[in-house]
């Protein structure tokens, strides 16, 4: 092996290493977000969040392009975009308030089998065999996983799958404009018109919905999660955008995985939810169709590269 061929496998497994730490910060921030459930909103505390990302995101952007940074073509495209991951959101962030972790992030790992589908409908990519097998086992995992969390908990049990709806159509849009801006310029548009209709469905919530109601002023405890979550996000976004830039998606894509695994174990040793066989067999064939759709892309990506 010459040196060449070292350094690449060492600018490989560096950009594993990065998505391995960035995969692992995201159930973190999630458990975070649970904690706030009593002491203020969902909706109030996504608000506050993306505000405070968005914020963050405008000044990076400002620093590194100037004024030049926040010029945006096809505008409607990016408030699609935030409009999407406001639903997601509020819908997750919703979910975690109310069911074990665990079973909120499994659900939502639909997400991958969802962007599969909707690419073929709306870019018009060709659907494999595999991808509507990989959909029948994920969506089986999905309703083995709802029937005990519906029993308990009603039909807002099914807010995570709502949420990975969302997501997919998202990462659909985040495609049409991959071309277009800076990761930082895509990163701010997403997260300013997210925090704009997070912002409007809060108070919006708050005059007319009695249950959405926002009790007072966040206290000073609230903020500073809420901040946290704002910075461990967009620095696990970043993280993963720099091992894209280091490896193949495709040598990434099963270590999201590692967020089940650490949701778990969250769910289980700080919140006190109990392990529910039934809803733990669901995870793994939404995990074992996950893992079948990208065995399939990357042994396809092989053949062509061949």
């Amino acid at each position: 092996m010459n040196a060449d061929q070292n350094r690449e496998r060492t600018v490989a497994a560096g950009g594993i290493t990065l998505a391995l730490i960035a995969f692992a910060g995201f159930p973190l921030g999630d458990a975070v977000i649970k904690s706030m459930a009593g002491d203020w909103p969902a909706q109030a505390v996504a608000a506050l969040r993306f505000s405070i990302g968005a914020l963050a995101l405008a000044v990076i952007l400002f620093l590194r392009e100037g004024r030049k940074g926040f010029q945006v073509n096809r505008p409607w495209l990016h408030m699609a975009r935030g409009f999407t991951l406001f639903v997601g959101t509020i819908t997750f962030f919703s979910a975690i308030y109310i069911m074990p972790l665990a079973d909120a992030v499994a659900i939502s790992f639909v997400n991958p089998i969802l962007t599969a589908l909707f690419s073929g409908w709306f870019l018009k990519e060709k659907m494999q065999p595999r991808t509507w097998i990989a959909t029948i086992i994920a969506f089986g995992g999905v309703l083995i996983m709802l029937r005990p969390n519906v029993a308990a908990f009603g039909w807002v049990a099914i807010l995570p799958l709502f949420s990975a709806v969302a997501m997919a159509t998202m990462l659909i849009l985040n495609r049409m404009v991959s071309s277009q801006r800076s990761i930082f310029a895509a990163q701010f548009y997403i997260a300013f018109w997210a925090a704009i209709f997070l912002v409007i469905a809060t108070l919006l919530g708050h005059w007319f919905i009695p249950v959405m109601s926002v009790p007072s002023a966040p206290d000073w405890d609230v903020i500073l999660r809420c901040a946290l979550v704002a910075l461990t996000a967009t620095g696990c976004h970043f993280l993963l955008f720099m091992a894209t830039m280091r490896t193949t998606a495709a040598a990434i894509a099963p270590i999201v995985y590692i967020q089940l695994l650490i949701a778990t174990a969250i769910s289980v040793f700080v919140f006190g939810d109990p392990i529910d066989r039934t809803a733990m067999m669901g995870g793994l064939l939404i995990i074992l169709s996950g893992l079948l759709l990208w065995h399939s892309e990357r042994k396809a990506t092989t053949v062509l590269e061949a």
